[in-house]
C-alpha cells in the first residue's frame, strides 16, 4: 500500500512540473535603428537556430494547420519541413527539377506560396511555376504547371513570388537556376523578366532590373516592391500599381550599396505583414522598414540571408540564411 501511494505522489509530481521547451542556439543580434522597432519585436527577443546543416536554404513559408513550416535547400533540389514536435523532416523530393538529365546548378525549388491549401512552387530546374497535385500532408513529386514560358519562350528559372488576393501569380525570374547563369546556352529570353499570371496567362510587367529576386505587396496592393540582387545594383524597388495593372512611377525603396561592400549578402527575398512592415533580406541579415520607408531595424546575421516569413499572428518571423532557418519571437 505505501508503494503505491509512493507511485502515485511520484506520478502526480510529474505532472504537475511545467514542460520544459526545447532551447536552441543563437546567432546574431537585432540592431535598433529607430525606436519604432520596439513596437514590433521585443527587447527581449533573440533570433534563435531552428535547423541546420543545408546548402543553401530559401523560400520559407508557415503551414498554420499543419504547425510547420516548410522551406526549399535549392542545390538539393529538396522542400524540408520543419515542426516543434519533430525537427526537420525531407518534405519533397524531388522539389524543382523533375527531368531526367543529369545536370548540375540549383535546380530545386526556391519560393513557396499557399493558394487555396494547395502548395505553388518557383521551380529553378523545371523552369516554371507550378503548383503541387497532391494535398500538403501528403506531399508527392506530381506538378502542374501555371506558367513556363512568355512568348513562346522559356522562363529562365522563376525564383519567387507572391499571390494577390484575387489569385493572381506575380513572380521574378532571374538566371541563378540556369546552368552557366546568364552564359547558359539554354537561355531563351533575353531580359530577367517580372511577370504576372492570371487566369493562365503571363503578362511581363518590367523588363529593366538586371536581377529581380524577392517581391511583395504593400497590405493594400498598390505597390509592388521587389528587389535586385545584383552586386552592381543592390536595391529594392518600388512600383506604383494602376487599376489596369500597369506598374509606373518607378523608384529605388532603398539603396544597400554601402552595406553591400563590407556584408554578406544581397537584397534577396522579402515579405511585408498586415501593419505594412517590410523585412527584407540583405546585406548582413534581414532589414525591417516601417510603411513609409524608413529603415527601423536590422536583424544582423553572420551568413548571407535569403529569405523569411511569418508566422499567421505574425508574432514570429522565419529566416533562411543560407546554412540555417532561424527563427525571432516578436513578441507574446
Amino acid at each position: 500500500m505505501k508503494l503505491t501511494l509512493t507511485l502515485a505522489l511520484m506520478l502526480l509530481l510529474a505532472c504537475s512540473e511545467p514542460s520544459k521547451e526545447k532551447t536552441y542556439r543563437t546567432i546574431g543580434g537585432i540592431e535598433r535603428i529607430d525606436p519604432e522597432i520596439n513596437a514590433i519585436i521585443d527587447s527581449n527577443a533573440v533570433i534563435e537556430i531552428i535547423a541546420e546543416g543545408f546548402e543553401w536554404s530559401e523560400g520559407p513559408v508557415w503551414l498554420e494547420k499543419q504547425q510547420k513550416l516548410l522551406f526549399s535547400d535549392v542545390p538539393k533540389n529538396t522542400i524540408h519541413a520543419w515542426s516543434e514536435e519533430k525537427g526537420t523532416e525531407v518534405y519533397l523530393t524531388p522539389s524543382g527539377y523533375t527531368g531526367n538529365t543529369t545536370r548540375g546548378g540549383e535546380t530545386g525549388s526556391n519560393g513557396l506560396q499557399l493558394m487555396n491549401d494547395s502548395l505553388v512552387l518557383c521551380q529553378h530546374g523545371n523552369r516554371q511555376v507550378a503548383v503541387m497535385n497532391a494535398p500538403l500532408d501528403a506531399p508527392k513529386s506530381d506538378f502542374r504547371s501555371l506558367a513556363n514560358q512568355y512568348n513562346r519562350k522559356k522562363f529562365n528559372s522563376p525564383n519567387d513570388l507572391v499571390i494577390r488576393s484575387n489569385g493572381d501569380v506575380f513572380f521574378t525570374d532571374p538566371p541563378y537556376g540556369l546552368e552557366k547563369g546568364m552564359d547558359d546556352s539554354t537561355k531563351e529570353t533575353p531580359f530577367q523578366g517580372v511577370y504576372k499570371v492570371s487566369g493562365g496567362r503571363v503578362t511581363l510587367m518590367v523588363d529593366s532590373i538586371t536581377r529581380p529576386n524577392g517581391i511583395a505587396f504593400t497590405p493594400d496592393e498598390k505597390v509592388l516592391i521587389v528587389a535586385n540582387s545584383d552586386p552592381a545594383k543592390p536595391f529594392w524597388y518600388a512600383y506604383d500599381v494602376t487599376a489596369g495593372d500597369s506598374l509606373i512611377n518607378a523608384r529605388i525603396h532603398h539603396d544597400a550599396s554601402a552595406a553591400a561592400k563590407t556584408e554578406k549578402g544581397l537584397p534577396d527575398g522579402l515579405k511585408i505583414d498586415k501593419q505594412g512592415y517590410v523585412f527584407a533580406s540583405g546585406p548582413g541579415g534581414l532589414w525591417i522598414f516601417n510603411k513609409n520607408g524608413k529603415l527601423i531595424g536590422k536583424c544582423k546575421i553572420p551568413e548571407a540571408t535569403s529569405n523569411c516569413a511569418l508566422s499567421a499572428d505574425e508574432k514570429t518571423l522565419y529566416i533562411t540564411s543560407d546554412m540555417y532557418v532561424l527563427r525571432i519571437r516578436m513578441r507574446k
